[in-house]
């Protein structure tokens, strides 16, 4: 039971993680149509190459997380399956 809970703590952190890079990916966005519509157009590759990074971030930690719940689930039906046949 305790692993379960690691668990939910890690999930409900990397919840939060991913939140906050949403959030920064949303301030690049406005950021850079703001330098587009000032024709400041050397703003625009750092911040799509940023926005990039973070893009792979969130789906680094999304894989993570759906590895961590399969290895879960797989031991907790182990688990189960032995107390039933013993």
């Amino acid at each position: 039971m305790p692993r379960l809970q690691q668990g939910t703590t890690l999930f409900t952190a990397i919840l939060w993680l991913v939140g906050l890079v949403v959030i920064v990916q949303l301030w690049l966005v406005a950021a850079a149509l703001d330098a587009l519509l000032g024709r400041e157009v050397g703003v625009l590759l750092p911040a799509a190459i940023a926005s990039l990074v973070l893009f792979v971030l969130n789906g680094s930690l999304l894989l993570y997380v759906l590895r961590f719940d399969r290895r879960l689930r797989g031991r907790s039906e182990d688990g189960q399956r032995g107390e039933e046949l013993g």
